[in-house]
Parts: structure tokens; sequence; C-alpha cells
């Protein structure tokens, strides 16, 4: 299952299932799980640790050090779920001893060619990042959220759950769950009200988000104010309710308007 031209570095632990094409390149602190798959001439290094079923396309790099100048070659990690599709000429890099010292990434997620995921980035479940979509260093972006082609976010900018971004979008500040940005810097313009039917939300959750957005969105209510009003008019132990709350009161950046 590994090419004979492939170099993989003693240490380097990868299961007997693993696929490792031509001239791929593996450290010795590699860790690699069942099913993965790995293209011809991919670079992993670094303290790397690889799931299970994924697949990594050719010339694709993960666990480079971060381009960070403050990095000092301390020993710092990535970590990567399952079931994730990681393209053409992709990088993802370790995470750095001013963050949290990991990057991590999720489970069932399709990176297109040219992502990028800087370090201390965390990225959930089911996301999409389409081709040249780049994330700064310290992004968190929630499951399922979409970013377009040759989109961009801000370093420590946070990504909601269900969002939407158009291509080319320069995400500045923090985009609330459930919306659709786009621009330069871009704005909220309305809800992915089609994502979140496809995704079988119900009505009544429909409703919920629909009547939160205008409380944030359209009624001139400063932040702290609009969560004040969403506490008193709705069941906070419904989920879009709930996460809409805890988005809104951990927002440091600021939002996207």
């Amino acid at each position: 299952m590994i090419h004979s031209t492939a170099i993989i570095a003693p240490g380097a632990e990868i299961d007997s299932t693993v696929t490792v094409g031509p001239y791929a390149v593996i450290g010795g602190h590699v860790k690699i799980g069942a099913g993965t798959t790995i293209g011809p001439h991919t670079v992993i290094e670094g303290h790397t640790e690889i799931g299970c079923d994924n697949q990594i396309f050719q010339f694709a790099s993960i666990g480079a050090i971060p381009q960070d100048l403050k990095f000092a070659g301390e020993v710092s990690y990535l970590k990567i779920g399952d079931r994730n599709r990681i393209r053409e000429f992709v990088t993802i890099h370790l995470g750095t001893e001013d963050g949290c010292g990991v990057t991590t990434v999720g489970n069932d997620n399709l990176f297109m060619a040219y992502a990028h995921i800087a370090h201390d980035c965390i990225i959930k479940n089911h996301v999409i990042l389409a081709n040249a979509a780049t994330m700064a260093g310290h992004v968190e972006v929630d499951d399922y959220a979409i970013l377009g082609g040759l989109s961009a976010v801000h370093q420590f900018a946070r990504i909601g759950c269900h969002v939407m971004a158009s291509g080319g979008s320069m995400i500045g500040q923090d985009v609330v769950p459930y919306a659709i940005v786009q621009g330069d810097r871009a704005k909220v313009v309305g809800l992915n009200l089609t994502g979140l039917k496809r995704r079988g939300f119900s009505s009544e959750a429909l409703s919920n988000i629909k009547k939160i957005y205008k409380l944030v969105f359209r009624s001139n209510l400063k932040l702290h104010e609009a969560v004040t009003q969403i506490e008193g008019q709705f069941d906070k132990s419904a989920t879009e309710v709930a996460t809409y709350l805890d988005f809104l009161k951990k927002s440091e950046r600021g939002l996207a308007r």
C-alpha cells in the first residue's frame, strides 16, 4: 500500500490499510489512521495526527511550521479527524505557543484546491472551503459553514454554523450563525434559508432564526440590548436560540453587520 518511491521517516505510525502514493514524504512524528489515502508528492510533517478514511490529494502540504514570525521552533500540533477530503495544493499548518498550540480539523470536511488553514485554527465538521479560501491564524469555523472561492478570514474571526460566504468575501469580523455574507469587507446580506431547509430545520426553528436576525440586524439595538431581548422573548433551550446567544456573547471582534 506504500509506493516504493515514498519516503517514510522512522517513527511514523501508519495503519496497514493506508495508501501512500509515489514520492510522498511523511515525517517521523506523523500518525495516520485506517483507510486514509495519501496522494503523490504530498508532504506530511510535524506532530500531525490524521484520523481514518481521509483522502489527501497530490501536492498537499500538511503539518508544516506556521507562517508566523513569532514561531521559534516550539513543539506544536495538528490534529485532523475522519473522512475529510483535502484536495490539491491545500496547506494546513501546525499550531503555535501563542495560540492554543494545536490546529484542529474535525470530520467530513471538504477543502478544495489551494485552500489554506493557518496556525491555531479550529475547523469543525461538514465545512466546505472552496478553491483558494484562506483562513488566517486563530480562525474558528463552525459546523456546515461554506466559504466561497478566493474568500479570506481575518485573524481571530469566528464563522458561525451554517454560514454561507460568497466567493471573494473578505471577512474581518465575526459572522453570526445561519447568515449569508459577501463583499469587502464582508457584510451580512440575509439568511442561508436554502441551506437550512436542506438540512432539515423545522418551520419553528426557521421562524426563531428569522426573528432573532431581525432583532440583531434590523432593530437598531445595540448588541447587549439584542441579547437581552432574545433571552426574554425566546425559549433558550431551543438549539437555534442557544447557538445564537452563545455566539453573540462570545464575540470579541464585533459582528459583520
